[in-house]
């Protein structure tokens, strides 16, 4: 049975993340305290027991010069006992429809192990963010320039992504959590990390696409095996999106993978025409995810 978590199941995912993940209790607090909420925590109860978890996070994204709200998976975990038994399945594929609901076109995850791109790629997620080599801005000098200020640190942080598009947004919240964190592990280096990004509302994101380039004139016959509201032919002409029952219409065919590195623009540069000449390529970023 899957349930939102509630005050009275908030320890049993404390335990399954110790179990599954092995972090120090005072990581955990600071994810518990700034980032765990009952309302965006799903479990799988099995036998009056939750054996299986995750945490869908609220974030802004910049998508196509607009701000989207998106949802960050975190805590992915299932109890070793309770594995291989398609509870985790199930969680994925609820989370899809609870991100619907919500109205949140877009989901984004960080793999902890390579082996896991493969697993996330059966529920229709791509790759859309590389790992970086180079550090990124350091919160110790911005917490030495600003010494006792958080308000104004962040604001100093904010100015250094909040235009950048294809790029994840921080609130203060989230920069209180990012120091907190990084404070005790002693401010270590950080840098763009390998990420992955589902589409929920296949339509939606075209729709923006549409409207930040209008010169642009296509039809996307969008295959998504798992949410069949998107599979469907769009067609993009003057910034307006329309829809035709798949699968009467002609178009570039692409599956929902391909559609999300499409529209985030990553590594587009190196695909065949007419892609190339669409879907102009960008730099997507994510980071300090309290990883």
């Amino acid at each position: 049975m899957i349930q939102f978590a509630d005050n009275t199941t908030k320890q049993e995912v404390w335990d399954m993340w110790k179990t599954c993940f092995g972090d120090p209790d005072d990581y955990m607090a600071i994810y518990f305290r700034h980032k765990y909420r009952n309302e965006n925590t799903l479990l799988y109860v099995d036998e009056g027991k939750a054996v299986a978890s995750l945490q869908m996070l609220p974030y802004q994204f910049t998508f196509c010069g607009a701000e989207i709200p998106v949802i960050y998976l975190s805590g992915v975990c299932t109890l070793p006992q309770a594995r291989k038994k398609g509870f985790m399945h199930q969680l994925l594929l609820k989370s899809f429809a609870v991100a619907a609901s919500r109205e949140i076109p877009l989901m984004l995850l960080v793999p902890q192990e390579p082996w896991l791109l493969q697993f996330y790629d059966k529920y229709g997620f791509a790759q859309t963010f590389d790992s970086g080599t180079d550090p990124l801005p350091s919160l110790r000098a911005l917490t030495e320039a600003h010494p006792g200020d958080l308000h104004v640190a962040y604001r100093a942080f904010n100015t250094l992504y909040r235009q950048n598009d294809m790029t994840l947004q921080k609130s203060f919240d989230d920069f209180r959590a990012m120091m907190e964190e990084a404070a005790l592990y002693n401010y270590p280096p950080k840098m763009n990390l390998t990420g992955m990004a589902r589409v929920i509302d296949a339509e939606r994101l075209l729709s923006l696409f549409a409207e930040r380039y209008e010169d642009k004139s296509f039809s996307a016959v969008v295959k998504d095996e798992l949410l069949q509201y998107n599979h469907n032919t769009f067609t993009l002409s003057r910034g307006i999106v329309g829809r035709i029952s798949f699968p009467e219409e002609q178009g570039l065919e692409m599956d929902i993978r391909v559609l999300a590195q499409l529209l985030l623009g990553y590594h587009t540069s190196v695909r065949e025409e007419p892609l190339h000449s669409i879907f102009p390529e960008k730099t997507p970023q994510m980071h300090f995810m309290l990883e």
